[in-house]
């Protein structure tokens, strides 16, 4: 018997002995190949990359998986409670393995193979567990792969601090709705910072890692209140909240607001996109959409809003002098119609208009239904408001509405100023523009709108369009003139001139009014916007020399040098004619427009920063009675300061006493210069004081005719006007400052020999060694000039084309 059982014992240790070389092999097989654990410690999720205004304002934020990286330290204990309480309530004493959830685990598995049920059965994973699987390992559920897992929470224990491991964690988890960790899910579930949350909303956010689409808060609401509460009680048996506290946060309805994602400025969209353009182009889109860059914009929120309007009143004033088109849609009210007006979407960056369909149809008047709005589970609302559409409110429309519109039409309606339910019509315009806002001084654009409604059409027509600048882009060749021996006094002749072109063809310029005005000074010729004088004087300088100045003002990268040209002819976009304009108003230092004043990376670091000025002296560990310190500007000088005064003093007349006299009503110190292109299919207005410089354009995306008297003057002065009494507003007028050196000299305007001061003097700005002509001595008398120049009225030449057309 002893034998037997000597026996038996033997047979068992060499069973023992083969079943432990068999689980050492199995786990080296298992083992062999496990990812590298440590790679956790340089741990860089995709983190969302956000966008900031000047003011700190959020303009957008852009990312694939939405994640904002939070540092154990900054995670409120209630948060981090309820989640050790819902996923691992022993997290802080186990070793990365808890028995108790193996055993269930095991449990689980062998009930489910006796009813049948094939594949591993979940839980039973530490939150080490968990961190293992959804950073190293795939989601398969095999026994192979269980192992592994808990292979690597072991290692990954003896490696990292819990509070590393807990990090790690929160900041990976999926929680639904996009969110990645727990701060974006604080944000998109109820748009609130961590430490904003409550005791239910965080008990909320801790039970969706065991399957958020299980608890989606609009698909599956009373099961989503069932897992907060179920966290909530697991909070109270684990001793982190009382019983009272429990009770009380049960009793709370589970008030989730969805965060939108993209831009959060209505107003900025064609901003933030131009800034998402051109990360992308620094960075990449990896970098964008991951790299968790903090990004600061040069946006004013208020000149934005202020462009907005101003740009948006231009275009709708333009088309309403055409009439009503017709409905966006027609509609089916003979059943509920709220539905069928809720399924037309309407432009999302107008919220002054509402889509409203007539419901009765009177004369002049109608029963209209506003569109009613969509809840956050994506359901139309019950409640139907109705309203009243009033032709006599809607002055712009020469028809009564009887004869426009019939029931089940769908049309645009805005509010009547103190008449609440009553509306006038409204439509989308044909016609488009763009506004461009900068700070002369830095380039920092301050605003910019690139047409009436992003959520429309995208195109952004102060970068994108390239349109023809017509005579604003006049400034730059009487520059280049000033540069090179000109005086704002020098006599160009305005008489007729033919351009004989390398194929034998005739170019007869002209100006707008097809007449002639004999010899005008340089000041008259851009204050009256000249045509002929200044291919005149194009001529004299040579086209090369303004391809030149073209280029160093940034308006062209290569700008074919015939005369045609010298009128604007090129194309260029608004954003470009503003910046050149800003050079000027700067006294000359080359302007680069910038919508990123800097770029910080995820943890902090400036990788991008605009203002690349030197600074001797900013950086010092203390004080010690040194000098201020000196802030070197380095951007290259290419214009001289004082023909920047001189061009910006003759552009001050052109608002004086030129073709953008509608900006006199400012009151205040203005220069800048209109441009109509040919058969009026362009109109511009470029202007500036010493604090702002801006850029208007206005047309249609596919070119054509916008009518006669549509110029510069006409189309665009009024957007700038509009829009520079709201920026500078409160702000006390300041003056051009004219350069040391310079000295003032009254000139008569018509004949550039000194005058006496008087009504029609100008008090001129001459450079060092020049002064007005003693006599009147006229550029531009040869034998291309023909005589018997016709007499007339001096009426505003901004067309920068005769009818010959572009040669």
């Amino acid at each position: 018997m002893l034998r037997f059982l000597g026996w038996l014992f033997g047979f068992g240790v060499f069973c023992l002995l083969g079943l432990g070389a068999v689980a050492a092999i199995y786990l080296q097989q298992v083992s062999a190949g496990l990812p590298d654990y440590t790679v956790l410690k340089d741990y860089q999720p995709p983190v969302t990359t956000r966008v900031h205004a000047a003011d700190g304002t959020l303009l957008a934020e852009y990312a694939r998986e939405r994640r904002l990286f939070q540092p154990i330290e900054t995670i409120p204990p209630l948060v981090i409670n309820a989640f050790i309480s819902a996923e691992d309530k022993d997290f802080y004493s186990h070793g990365g393995i808890a028995l108790d959830g193996v055993i269930r685990a095991l449990r689980d598995n062998i009930m489910a193979k006796i009813e049948g049920n094939g594949g591993i059965q979940g839980g039973g994973s530490t939150i080490t567990q968990q961190v293992a699987k959804n950073f190293l390992l795939t989601s398969e559920q095999t026994w192979d792969r269980k192992i592994q897992e808990a292979i690597l929470a072991l290692r990954i224990e003896s490696t990292f601090s819990k509070d590393k491991i807990l990090e790690l964690y929160l900041n990976e988890i999926f929680l639904g709705l996009n969110s990645y960790g727990i701060s974006a899910a604080a944000l998109n579930y109820f748009d609130k910072a961590l430490y904003e949350l409550t005791l239910s909303e965080a008990a909320y956010l801790a039970g969706l890692p065991k399957g958020p689409n299980n608890y989606h808060p609009f698909k599956h609401p009373q099961a989503a209140i069932e897992r907060r509460n179920y966290v909530l009680d697991r909070m109270a048996e684990n001793g982190y909240i009382t019983v009272a506290e429990r009770d009380a946060a049960k009793a709370e309805s589970l008030d989730v607001k969805p965060r939108t994602s993209g831009s959060q400025l209505y107003s900025a969209e064609y901003f933030t996109e131009e800034v998402r353009r051109q990360l992308g182009k620094l960075y990449g889109e990896a970098e964008l959409y991951g790299g968790g860059l903090s990004v600061r914009t040069t946006l004013d929120p208020k000149l934005q809003d202020f462009a907005r309007k101003a740009l948006m009143d231009g275009l709708i004033s333009y088309d309403h002098n055409y009439g009503f088109r017709g409905p966006v849609a027609t509609v089916d009210v003979s059943t509920d119609w709220g539905v069928a007006v809720n399924a037309i979407k309407p432009l999302s960056d107008v919220p002054e208009w509402t889509l409203a369909v007539i419901l009765e149809m009177g004369a002049n008047e109608a029963r209209i239904g506003l569109r009613p709005d969509t809840d956050v589970e994506g359901k139309v609302v019950k409640e139907r408001v109705t309203g009243t559409l009033s032709g006599a409110d809607t002055k712009w429309v020469s028809k009564k509405l009887g004869g426009l519109l019939k029931v089940g039409d769908v049309v645009y309606v805005s509010g009547v100023k103190d008449k609440d339910g009553t509306y006038m019509l409204q439509q989308v315009p044909e016609l488009e523009g763009a506004l461009v806002a900068m700070d002369p001084r830095t380039g920092r654009v301050q605003a910019m709108v690139g047409g009436f409604s992003y959520a429309e059409s995208e195109f952004n027509r102060a970068t994108q369009a390239l349109r023809q600048p017509g005579s604003s882009f006049k400034p730059i060749v009487y520059s280049a003139a000033l540069d090179n021996g000109y005086t704002p006094a020098s006599v160009v002749l305005d008489a007729p001139i033919e351009i004989v072109n390398a194929d034998g063809s005739v170019w007869r310029p002209e100006n707008y009014a097809q007449s002639f005005y004999g010899p005008q000074t340089l000041r008259v010729g851009i204050e009256k916007s000249r045509n002929v004088m200044t291919v005149r004087l194009a001529q004299d300088l040579g086209m090369p020399l303004i391809s030149d100045y073209a280029k160093m003002f940034g308006i062209y990268d290569s700008l074919s040098p015939v005369l045609a040209m010298a009128l604007g002819a090129g194309e260029t976009t608004d954003m470009r004619m503003t910046s050149a304009y800003a050079t000027i108003a700067n006294g000359g230092r080359k302007i680069v427009p910038t919508l990123i004043d800097r770029v910080q990376d995820r943890y902090g670091k400036t990788i991008y920063r605009h203002d690349e000025r030197l600074c001797d002296g900013c950086v010092a560990d203390s004080w010690q009675h040194q000098a201020e310190p000196l802030i070197i500007d380095n951007r290259e000088q290419v214009l001289d300061p004082m023909t920047a005064y001189q061009i910006t003093s003759m552009m001050e007349g052109v608002v004086q006493r030129g073709t953008g006299t509608g900006a006199k009503v400012l009151n205040r110190p203005v220069a800048g210069k209109t441009g109509t292109s040919n058969d009026y299919k362009d109109a511009w207005f470029i202007g500036f004081t010493p604090e702002l410089a801006v850029g208007i354009y206005v047309g249609f995306d596919t070119p054509r005719s916008m009518g006669k008297q549509a110029t510069g003057g006409e189309m665009a002065v009024p957007i700038f006007t509009e829009f520079m009494a709201d920026a500078l507003k409160g702000k006390p007028p300041t003056p051009f400052n004219m350069p040391a050196g310079m000295t003032q000299v009254w000139i008569d305007p018509a004949s550039g020999v000194k005058a006496n001061a008087g009504d029609t003097a100008i008090y001129e700005a001459f450079k060092p060694g020049t002064g007005p002509n003693l006599v009147t001595s006229v550029i531009g008398v040869d034998s291309n000039a023909f005589q018997n120049i016709e007499s007339g009225q001096n009426p505003s030449d901004d067309v920068t084309l005769g009818r010959g057309g572009l040669f």
